[in-house]
């Protein structure tokens, strides 16, 4: 809990729209769903009440944000008051349930799915990232780090809000040492590659973690001539060097495609080639010289941040993926992927299928993957199914 909030917690009253979705595992209530707003600062717990005055649970309460409150617990405050000690079961919960996964480096917190909405957690070994995407976790994010760090006895905590979903809650950006010392470079290995970062500068949380489970894949059904485009730090190129004969790695950005020539150095992958360029420029190039490749990746940042750009997103996915089934040969693994929460899965697969059209090319559903286990959807939230991963072969 907050430190200037104790007691009993103030109460804000919803349409009963708005308090039947609690009741019926939607989480959240936008802004012009609430009746009467409780009267406290922006980020404290409340009890929430439909228009008769009966219980509907307890949420976080955001001041400005679209999205007013987000769910903590269908109990009442009698039943289950919302204090530090509840966030430190939450905590502990969430880290018992990835106690099995095999992995040095994945997500501890993925927000809503483990009933901290607005918190998500990534480990690179005994390091911690943290991100708050909502008002009621951000004002608690030094007593969250505090708890983290002693939940898995971490040598640091990081903050990393400084990316765009905090400018949809307004909330200022920020990027800072929560505890521990000064220096952010980890080394950690997914699969038999080890990576290089830098966890309060590089994108996201400083990899791309969500991602894991698809680069071994990836590894697993590719081959012959390899395109990783948008490869960062080489996730999809180095798991694909230990089996294919060949990769051109593709990066725009300077800062990472250094990264990713230090990670190809640093595993010994001499049939590694990384190139600093636009993919959308390559991928054209090398089709019209006539250039042809056996596995092509495409993963590129998010195209559509906002409902607006949704059809500019698609667009320039399908121009993409146009690309990407001209390059390869019959036979080959195609590996698609969107990590644009406003593209659904449906809307994704019609754009990918519009694509093979256009190319007059059948092809072959291989496999329908999201992210890693350790970033789990939450059923009845469409919303936190934001990583599309299509896997498919062109006959």
């Amino acid at each position: 809990m907050s430190a200037a909030q104790s007691g009993a917690p103030p109460t804000v009253r919803v349409s009963a729209d708005a308090a039947r979705a609690l009741r019926h595992l939607r989480p959240w209530v936008w802004r012009k769903d609430v009746l009467q707003a409780p009267g406290a600062p922006g980020g404290w717990v409340v009890a929430v009440v439909d228009p008769r005055g009966q219980p509907a649970g307890q949420s976080l309460w955001a001041e400005k944000s679209p999205l007013a409150l987000r769910l903590l617990t269908r109990r009442s405050p009698s039943e289950e008051p919302v204090d530090a000690a509840w966030f430190r079961a939450r905590l502990q919960a969430s880290i018992a349930r990835r106690a099995s996964f095999d992995r040095e480096s994945l997500r501890l917190v993925h927000g809503e799915a483990d009933g901290l909405p607005g918190l998500f957690v990534d480990r690179y070994r005994d390091r911690l990232v943290l991100q708050t995407l909502s008002e009621g976790m951000d004002t608690r994010k030094e007593m969250l780090a505090a708890l983290l760090e002693e939940l898995t006895s971490a040598v640091q905590v990081v903050c990393r809000d400084d990316g765009s979903g905090r400018d949809f809650e307004q909330l200022p950006r920020e990027s800072r040492i929560l505890r521990g010392p000064r220096e952010t470079e980890v080394e950690w290995c997914e699969g038999a590659n080890v990576f290089r970062t830098d966890l309060l500068h590089g994108m996201k949380t400083g990899a791309f973690l969500d991602q894991a489970e698809n680069h071994l894949r990836a590894a697993e059904l590719g081959g012959g001539r390899a395109l990783d485009a948008f490869s960062y730090h080489g996730g999809f190129a180095l798991a694909l060097s230990a089996r294919c004969d060949s990769v051109l790695a593709l990066e725009q950005d300077p800062a990472a495609v250094a990264r990713l020539r230090e990670n190809v150095q640093r595993n010994g992958r001499r049939n590694v080639e990384a190139r600093e360029a636009n993919a959308f420029d390559v991928l054209h190039q090398l089709d019209r010289d006539g250039e042809r490749f056996d596995t092509v990746v495409l993963d590129p940042p998010g195209l559509a941040k906002r409902k607006e750009g949704a059809r500019t997103a698609m667009r320039a996915y399908r121009e993409l993926n146009v690309r990407a089934l001209r390059l390869l040969r019959s036979g080959g693994l195609l590996v698609t992927c969107s990590c644009s929460g406003k593209v659904k899965p449906p809307d994704f697969e019609e754009m990918l299928l519009g694509a093979a059209d256009d190319v007059r090319r059948p092809i072959q559903i291989l496999e329908r993957r999201g992210p890693a286990a350790d970033h789990p959807a939450l059923g009845g939230l469409p919303e936190t199914e934001y990583l599309k991963a299509f896997f498919v072969r062109p006959l």
